[in-house]
């Protein structure tokens, strides 16, 4: 496809015009940033592994009834989206405790919560993305009442899905983070999953051994983060069962 109009680019990806309105053309960067981009280095085909398993979890969510933006996937590092308006707010779910809210509440990594937790934080790079409560969100007009009850229930059914997805390939889903977009047909709103869901989203670890396999290995340089994301391809049937891990893995159509 030719480029078009550049409209943003972020830290993982960017995005152009579509080709139709109401489109964009989404491309997934090799890119890896990780402590508010404190940290970041470029690893060889963590795009192309996203772009692929992002489409994966995509169709599969609208498979089962979640609406999202994707519409399908162009290229290995391009897939066609539908145009939305970005509620500014990272919606966090937590089924064990890892991560900040270690930190804020003094729980032990790796503990069972006593049901999914979530989580809102302000889309802000030059605040952190600080935590929000949902008053906050009320108050500042980030969403209505309506939109975060909503934005809960399209949460919750997303954890459902992926944690029995990646349950039955041996991966615990420990967290993951998603953004949801507004999309209009005329005066009526709907709420559908946005960005990507991949392993730069969420957590994900081997439910025998506590292999991390998203990108802690890269936060926490426990290893090679293109060779865990091809493991979670792998087991997932993204990617032949006899490839081994390569900086340029070979995806099935």
């Amino acid at each position: 496809m030719a480029r078009r109009k550049l409209i943003y680019e972020g830290k993982a990806k960017i995005l152009y015009e579509g080709p139709e309105p109401g489109t964009f053309v989404q491309y997934f960067k090799d890119d890896a940033t990780a402590f508010n981009a404190e940290k970041k280095d470029v690893i060889e085909g963590k795009g192309v592994l996203n772009n692929r398993l992002s489409e994966y979890f995509m169709v599969g969510l609208a498979s089962v009834g979640v609406p999202t933006h994707f519409l399908k996937r162009l290229n290995m590092r391009e897939q066609l989206i539908r145009q939305c308006e970005i509620i500014p707010l990272e919606v966090i779910v937590r089924n064990r405790a890892a991560g900040s809210i270690c930190k804020r509440l003094g729980l032990e990594e790796g503990a069972t919560l006593p049901r999914p937790i979530i989580e809102f934080c302000y889309k802000d790079d030059s605040l952190g993305d600080p935590l929000v409560a949902e008053e906050h969100i009320i108050a500042f007009g980030w969403a209505s009442q309506q939109d975060l009850d909503d934005m809960v229930a399209l949460a919750l059914r997303v954890n459902d899905f992926m944690s029995g997805l990646m349950h039955g390939v041996g991966i615990t889903l420990v967290d993951f983070k998603i953004e949801i977009g507004r999309v209009w047909d005329n005066e009526f709103q709907r709420l559908v999953v946005a960005d990507e869901i991949s392993p730069d989203s969420c957590r994900l670890w081997d439910q025998k051994t506590g292999q991390k396999l998203d990108k802690d290995v890269f936060r926490r340089d426990l290893g090679n983060l293109a060779d865990a994301y091809t493991e979670v391809a792998r087991r997932l049937g993204v990617l032949p069962a006899n490839v081994s891990p390569a900086s340029k893995p070979t995806l099935v159509n």
